[in-house]
């Protein structure tokens, strides 16, 4: 288990990163389905994400009523340094923060790498917050990984397993705990053999991965048609909980879930997470579309 820092009188909280160099590996897949299951797995835990990106997929599968593209989002948070006031409640009982248009500004913003965990502490609501990077390793990216007490690294390739390197060095020079990132083989198809031994991609990255003495999950995440398909199109992302019963990912995800919900102590922490000041009430319209949401219960 991660062992986290001490926790404030008022709140209990877990900052959780998924990071990667590389993009195409899967970060907002793992950090939107992770925030969905464990907020099935834990209904009294409160679970907020933040994407650190200028993309939309977190606002598109998360909005309620559509985007509000005059709402407070990343760039009044660092502006003002408060991110209690651009939190809104969202799909499947999820607080997210919405995504400016372009995130280069902020990196002046986001120079002192202490900033967004500095904003989280000052948060009234505890829980896990989630953090979706970017795929690089600059100003925000280093922001996440130094609010984080610990770090998904999602792993698909030979590309992205060097890319990994980075993310581990970076940790380890930045607060020597490199042991508070685990690597996460996702997307991988293990139906194909990449040697002469006859080992899959599976095979040969976990190899790998344990040659470099880093941590990993048990469990994987294939790839699967069906489950991209949810994540792609103009369409509204839908979650692989409600939607990809059936397919190995929805197993895989719960398995994740289950991994991660030890690793933090998410289970002991769903019992005291709630602070005295509560999020705001949402409107009766977000109100009746969260109660839907919440409708799709976690299935074993």
């Amino acid at each position: 288990m991660v062992t986290l820092p001490p926790e404030s009188s008022r709140v209990r909280r877990a900052v959780l990163a998924v990071a990667s160099n590389k993009g195409g590996v899967g970060k907002t897949f793992v950090s939107t389905n992770l925030a969905v299951y464990l907020r099935a797995l834990h209904e009294d835990l409160p679970v907020s994400l933040i994407g650190l990106d200028d993309q939309i997929g977190i606002d598109r599968m998360f909005s309620i009523g559509g985007r509000d593209a005059d709402a407070p989002n990343l760039k009044h948070v660092f502006a003002e340094r408060d991110l209690d006031a651009a939190m809104r409640l969202g799909q499947y009982g999820i607080r997210f923060v919405p995504s400016p248009p372009d995130t280069g500004p902020l990196k002046s913003r986001a120079r002192d790498p202490r900033t967004l965990r500095s904003m989280i502490d000052r948060s009234e609501v505890g829980g896990l917050y989630l953090l979706d990077c970017k795929s690089d390793l600059e100003e925000l990216t280093q922001s996440a990984l130094v609010a984080a007490d610990a770090v998904i690294v999602p792993i698909t390739d030979q590309a992205s397993l060097d890319e990994g390197e980075k993310i581990f060095s970076y940790l380890e020079r930045s607060a020597g705990r490199p042991n508070r990132a685990r690597a996460l083989l996702s997307l991988v198809d293990r139906r194909t053999r990449v040697d002469r031994a006859g080992r899959d991609l599976h095979d040969r990255l976990a190899a790998e991965v344990d040659a470099r003495g880093w941590s990993r999950f048990a469990t994987h995440l294939s790839r699967s048609p069906r489950a991209e398909a949810l994540q792609s199109g103009d369409a509204r992302p839908r979650p692989i909980l409600h939607e990809g019963k059936g397919t190995a990912v929805h197993r895989q995800l719960r398995e994740l879930a289950e991994e991660v919900t030890k690793w933090l102590g998410l289970e002991a922490m769903a019992q005291g997470a709630t602070s005295p000041a509560e999020p705001p009430s949402p409107k009766p319209r977000e109100r009746a579309a969260v109660k839907r949401s919440l409708l799709g219960r976690w299935i074993g």
